[in-house]
């Protein structure tokens, strides 16, 4: 059996790289909030872990309407299920601790050792391995750049970003969801120096690329079977703050996507693009890695050639991601033809959430058609009297 564990700290947590480490108290909020949020992707038959009473109620309701054959698995029953395959929203030394303490068997577990591993794969650091892929041999309407400055963090490298004139974007080798980015949009400030400074200090080396007049946000989601091949799954359009932070995917098929894309780019050139990447995928991670990656990409308008190209290694998140649950959303719980969107929202108060939700419940009637969404507002957990946060679809035909 599968037990899906929402932990959106994973990627934090991997970077501290510390079986203590705790979370800051929203995001400890927002992992309780939506535990359930694995109901959406776990594959038949498996267990989701999270608190029992409002989540037994929402999931028996969710079952009345649509085919959701997962079960709620609570932490007081984690030693039933000692011999189940835990199936995290991403790995680190602490997921593996609580687990080991809840009551699974060690032998279920990746060792310390594999997350070690698994942490040097996760890095930002491959992006630059992709960059030379795509570099190397240069398709049309592609763009991007990127490189590493490495460090002790007593002083930023003179020079290091000279030739960067329009700005830059600096990254720590490990963070996710538009966290551990620090964008400079002028002359190198000294915070700017000196948060290069704290991350080179925590981590060695800061990624840093120029800021590029982005137009979209997509990516592509891939599945590594661990033995060598990895598979295409799909697309993921979605939404950024201008922070470079995760708002939401748009719910649509593979063929809309692709459809949209022609009017930036050829539909042979994005083809082109998907192949290259996939055989560099297989490279670094076919046969070291088991388990959905996602990698982040842009459209971006150009000053001189072709007018649009795609940047095809933003990001790589190495773990399950909301692309892939807006993906698998889309193909198993939307009516043929409809899209939408799907959203987590953070709200400061419990009473702003009760009331938009209210609101939204009100506005967008939901109607269900033959086990599937047809239209409207669905909340994909419970929103209790404690919830500041909420995953949801908003769907239309």
């Amino acid at each position: 059996m599968k037990l899906y564990v929402f932990n959106p700290d994973a990627d934090m947590a991997l970077g501290n790289n510390e079986e203590n480490y705790m979370a800051p108290a929203s995001i400890r909020r927002m992992a309780e909030d939506l535990a359930l949020l694995p109901v959406w992707y776990a594959q038949p038959g498996s267990g989701v872990l999270a608190p029992s009473a409002y989540n037994a109620d929402y999931l028996k309701r969710m079952q009345q309407l649509l085919p959701l054959p997962v079960q709620l698995v609570t932490e007081p029953e984690l030693p039933d299920y000692a011999e189940a395959q835990v199936m995290p929203w991403g790995w680190n030394p602490a997921i593996r601790k609580r687990m080991l303490k809840g009551g699974i068997a060690a032998y279920k577990l990746p060792t310390l050792e594999n997350l070690q591993e698994y942490r040097g794969l996760a890095s930002r650091i491959h992006t630059l391995a992709l960059f030379m892929l795509f570099n190397y041999d240069k398709l049309d309407f592609v763009c991007g750049y990127c490189r590493l400055i490495e460090g002790d963090g007593k002083v930023f490298p003179a020079g290091a970003v000279d030739d960067l004139r329009d700005g830059y974007l600096f990254k720590a080798l490990w963070s996710g969801s538009g966290k551990g980015l620090c964008w400079c949009r002028g002359k190198l400030s000294k915070s700017v120096s000196d948060w290069c400074c704290h991350t080179m200090k925590e981590y060695g080396a800061v990624m840093v690329e120029p800021i590029y007049n982005k137009v979209e946000d997509f990516a592509m989601e891939f599945y590594s079977d661990g033995r060598g091949k990895v598979l295409f799954v799909g697309y993921s359009r979605f939404t950024t703050n201008e922070h470079g932070a995760y708002c939401g995917n748009i719910l649509t098929s593979d063929e809309k996507v692709e459809e949209w894309i022609q009017q930036y780019v050829p539909l042979e050139s994005f083809i082109r693009i998907r192949e290259r990447l996939l055989n560099g995928l297989e490279k670094i991670y076919g046969n070291s890695y088991t388990g959905y990656l996602g990698v982040d990409m842009m459209v971006c308008r150009q000053e001189s050639g072709y007018p649009y190209a795609i940047h095809p290694h933003v990001e790589v998140n190495l773990r399950m991601n909301m692309g892939v649950v807006a993906h698998r959303i889309s193909n198993d719980y939307l009516s043929a033809g409809c899209s939408g969107y799907f959203s987590i929202d953070s709200y400061p108060s419990n009473e702003a959430l009760q009331a938009q939700h209210a609101q939204d419940v009100h506005d967008y009637p939901l109607v269900v058609q033959d086990g599937k969404v047809k239209s409207g507002y669905l909340p994909l957990v419970p929103v209790t009297s404690k919830s500041r946060y909420r995953a949801y679809i908003k769907v239309s035909d």
